[in-house]
């Protein structure tokens, strides 16, 4: 008998055990299933562009050199002056050279009424050539522009081929910047470039393309190149030829739009809508599908709005905290089809329990 009670008395406290586990456990679930979660909707901006990277350069450059051998007579100009085409920079003697020349006129002027026509063909033939001889003792500008730098005197003996200085046309400037073949095909003449320079703070200056050729390079790391040209009219002073910068093709107008997680959204009669965590207030909306979690909100929120959840995701391991934009990617130096989500970067971060206010 003794032996029965006590077996009844360890029954019973294990199905009181057991009910007082089932009554903790419901309590828990209660509890987890009117846990609130909350959505941030987020502004993604997506940019399709090809980023670029080289050196610009001035519209015209000419390099200052003496076309033959000869001592300075004369310089005309400094450096940081304008000039304009034709101008003479730079004088070498041409005693010699004159002299010739009048040698050559005199022949010519005596012998007009004597000689053949294949003769005088002949000789003014040979006046031509001295005349450029002359010319050739001159350094002379061959378009408006500025003395960009200037390295002579009057005195000094030249070599032909030596280098004394640079003349410059900044109206504007230009520059050229590989492009992957991949990305050829999206280019087009008059598309925008935004420029950065590191000497000009972080501001972007505007520019356009101009063209390519019609042909590919092979660069030393094998890739297929094509280089594309592109121009500045409009820069600050503070930008010179030989400047460095980063930059992106626009291929198309940058846009912004309003990314959430699938699970805040709510429908009634099949029209969506949201619940405001704020008052809890719900408000139509208007979405497409983005990706496998996502919605991109075409009307009714404007990005910042904390939501309520209104649907459980049935994924297993679904992480609501999960962290990450869908979306376009950045392949690097000519990639393109870059997105940026604003406020952290979590379209779809649930905000368990109590939430952020």
């Amino acid at each position: 008998m003794k032996k029965k009670i006590k077996i009844i008395i360890i029954c019973a406290a294990v199905i009181a055990v057991i009910g007082i586990g089932l009554v903790v456990l419901k309590t828990l679930l209660s509890s987890k299933s009117n846990e609130k979660v909350f959505y941030t909707a987020n502004v993604e901006t997506y940019e399709n562009v090809i980023e670029i990277s080289g050196t610009v350069a001035a519209a015209q450059e000419q390099t200052l050199q003496a076309r033959s051998a000869g001592t300075v007579t004369a310089v005309y100009v400094k450096a940081g002056d304008k000039v304009k085409k034709g101008d003479v920079i730079i004088q070498l003697d041409d005693s010699e050279q004159l002299y010739n020349l009048e040698k050559q006129e005199y022949t010519m002027a005596t012998k007009k009424l004597t000689a053949s026509a294949r003769e005088l063909r002949l000789l003014e033939t040979e006046r031509n050539s001295l005349l450029q001889k002359v010319e050739d003792r001159k350094v002379t500008a061959t378009f408006d522009g500025i003395i960009a730098d200037l390295d002579v005197a009057v005195g000094d003996s030249l070599e032909a081929k030596d280098t004394v200085g640079t003349l410059v046309n900044i109206d504007y400037l230009t520059a050229e910047v590989e492009v992957t073949e991949t990305d050829v095909s999206k280019l087009q003449v008059g598309q925008t470039v935004n420029f950065t320079f590191p000497a000009y703070s972080s501001e972007t200056v505007k520019g356009y393309v101009t063209g390519w050729p019609a042909i590919g390079e092979v660069t030393s790391r094998g890739a297929t190149v094509v280089k594309v040209k592109l121009r500045i009219d409009d820069y600050p002073e503070e930008i010179l030829p030989n400047f460095s910068f980063t930059g992106k093709i626009e291929i198309s107008p940058t846009e912004e739009y309003v990314v959430v997680s699938r699970y805040a959204i709510g429908y009634e009669n099949k029209e969506p809508y949201v619940v405001l965590a704020k008052g809890e207030q719900k408000k139509s909306v208007k979405v497409q599908p983005y990706g496998s979690e996502y919605v991109k909100v075409l009307e009714g929120l404007e990005g910042g709005e904390v939501l309520l959840q209104q649907s459980t995701p049935k994924m297993s391991g679904f992480n609501r905290n999960r962290s990450g934009m869908p979306g376009g990617t950045s392949s690097g130096n000519s990639g393109s089809n870059r997105s940026n989500g604003s406020g952290g970067g979590m379209p779809g971060g649930g905000f368990p329990g109590g939430g952020p206010f």
